[in-house]
């Protein structure tokens, strides 16, 4: 657990915000420490928003620099809150600081003889923040629209939802499926009375907090839920800027924030009234491979599909073993995380039997050789008149991904595998991941996320199984998993998929991504903000520092 000492408490000076300092944004973030917009100040282009003097007592308000704005809104349905504490929506479990499944809405939670019929007993006396009843019809309402969503919350196997009473909700599934139990604890509860075109932007939830504004592409401000069934916040308003890196840094060197997410690689220069807060996650970076070849195919939606290069095994495991994953975590984490073999490294359903050595560039080079590649004129690897060059995407706002990127491409280049490297939008990225390979980020708290990234009924699904991948033999194992009597019956299956001795979606199989690392996420609090015990963190999407914000304390006077 990581507390702070008190320090003196530090909000810059009014006349900071009638200055250009860090561009509309940043100054917009000093303002919102000083000012209490009306309702239709809140509706007003941050630029056009005027600041009045602060009135409140110091450490009311918290600043958060957090990136991760949601593509799709605050909308769970629609895959907000799908990496844990959608803040506005409750979630029927949630997971305490040891990642236990403990009750939110739930106080009770029942399985039927045949694992199918989920019968669970909720809080009475919920009110969502608009003041109207929480009850069981809600409830049922959320799953049996979501499941019937376009989204990445997955509920096919949910056959229907229906209230028996005011309370009491009864969730009946197709088959049996282990880890329902995680979509218990992600996926936020919608009003039926308020759910309708616009939700997303103005989200109304039973959380710990209300909604009060976006200003997309720059902010969101929230503020405690007053029907809220546990404790208050204790701070009268949050604001969360969408910063990228720089702009994080800055804010905070500003003095402008309170807490701040910064990568690894610009976090060594904390500045003087903040602490760097390490924290160890399961939040992984690989490269995804295409697996089929390229034939002129298509998509269901017309995209190309399929890379002949990255569909030759022998190119996968060449670049898994050449790869230095140490090098990757000194060199552009700056020691802010740990080597990443797999999607589910040292969780209980994982394998350490699938695992290849590497930094073994004369093994790959053999590897390859065996496989009938062999330099060119120009030393670039060849076989059946095709060039071993491979696109490799990122994000073009991650800074990580994109150091990632280049890393890995000086070092296989000695192979005589060529990465072509580019930064793309999400939008070109959603277009282009079916025949190119991409740098690409998962994690999460249950091995759901091993079987959507895997399983050959995932692919082409969103961004999951983005390369096709379909082993017949890796299904198997992975529908053992899910259909098991418990949790830890089911582990055995999910360690066989990863290997069995002669099959598995690990390196030592099919090997259909090269795992690079895995990020200690790094964040600047300053000093008299009291942020409790740490999780471990899924994948940064949806803030997950906040697991518990609705408990942070300010600590000085």
């Amino acid at each position: 657990m990581k507390r702070f000492s008190p320090f003196a408490f530090r909000r810059p000076p009014a006349s900071s915000c009638s200055a250009a300092l860090l561009g509309s944004l940043l100054l917009l973030a000093a303002c919102s420490q000083q000012a209490t917009p009306t309702k239709q100040d809140a509706a007003l282009p941050a630029a056009s928003q005027q600041a009045a003097p602060e009135k409140a007592a110091p450490g009311t308000r918290l600043v958060l620099a957090v990136k991760g704005e949601p593509e799709q809104g605050f909308d769970p349905i629609k895959s907000w809150g799908e990496y844990g504490n959608p803040l506005f929506q409750s979630t029927l479990l949630k997971r305490d600081d040891k990642l236990n499944l403990v009750g939110d809405l739930a106080t009770k939670w029942e399985l039927s003889n045949d694992r199918k019929t989920w019968t669970i007993t909720i809080r009475d006396g919920v009110k969502f923040s608009d003041g109207q009843p929480l009850t069981a019809e809600d409830v049922a309402y959320t799953f049996e629209t979501a499941r019937g969503a376009a989204s990445t919350v997955d509920l096919t196997n949910v056959a229907g939802a229906k209230a028996v009473n005011p309370t009491t909700v009864e969730i009946t599934l197709n088959k049996p499926q282990v880890t329902f139990t995680h979509i218990l604890a992600t996926l936020g509860i919608v009003p039926k009375h308020a759910y309708k075109d616009g939700y997303s932007d103005a989200p109304i939830g039973s959380g710990p907090f209300k909604f009060v504004s976006w200003t997309k592409g720059q902010q969101m401000i929230a503020e405690p839920n007053p029907h809220y069934y546990g404790p208050k916040p204790p701070f009268e308003r949050y604001t969360f800027l969408f910063t990228q890196d720089d702009a994080s840094v800055a804010a905070a060197n500003a003095g402008q924030v309170q807490v701040a997410n910064v990568p690894p690689s610009l976090s060594k220069n904390v500045p003087a009234n903040m602490t760097a807060v390490s924290v160890k996650t399961v939040d992984n970076r690989g490269i995804m491979f295409p697996m089929v070849p390229a034939e002129g195919k298509k998509t269901a939606d017309g995209f190309d599909l399929g890379n002949s290069v990255t569909a030759d095994p022998a190119i996968r495991k060449a670049i898994n073993i050449a790869i230095s994953r140490k090098q990757l975590v000194e060199g552009v984490l700056g020691g802010h995380g740990t080597p990443a073999w797999g999607v589910v490294d040292d969780l209980p359903w994982d394998n350490a039997e699938h695992r290849l050595p590497d930094g073994d560039m004369e093994g790959a080079k053999k590897l390859l050789a065996e496989a009938g590649w062999k330099p060119n004129a120009n030393g670039v690897l060849e076989k059946n008149g095709k060039e071993a060059r491979i696109p490799l995407l990122y994000f073009s706002n991650d800074s990580t991904r994109q150091a990632l990127a280049l890393a890995v491409t000086d070092m296989v280049k000695p192979l005589g595998i060529v990465f072509e490297v580019a930064g793309k939008t999400r939008e070109d990225i959603g277009r282009l991941k079916h025949s190119s390979s991409v740098v690409y980020g998962w994690g999460n708290h249950s091995p759901l996320e091993m079987y959507n990234l895997y399983a050959g009924s995932k692919a082409g699904k969103g961004s999951y199984n983005a390369g096709f991948y379909n082993n017949p033999q890796v299904n198997a194992h992975l529908d053992a998993a899910e259909q098991a009597t418990t949790f830890e019956e089911s582990l055995p299956h999910w360690r066989q998929a990863l290997w069995d001795g002669k099959n598995g979606l690990g390196m030592k199989g099919d090997a259909p991504w090269a795992w690079l690392v895995n990020l200690d996420h790094v964040y600047w609090v300053d000093k008299c903000l009291d942020i409790g015990p740490r999780q471990i963190e899924p994948h940064g999407h949806g803030y997950p520092i906040t697991w518990n914000v609705q408990d942070w304390k300010w600590t000085c006077n």
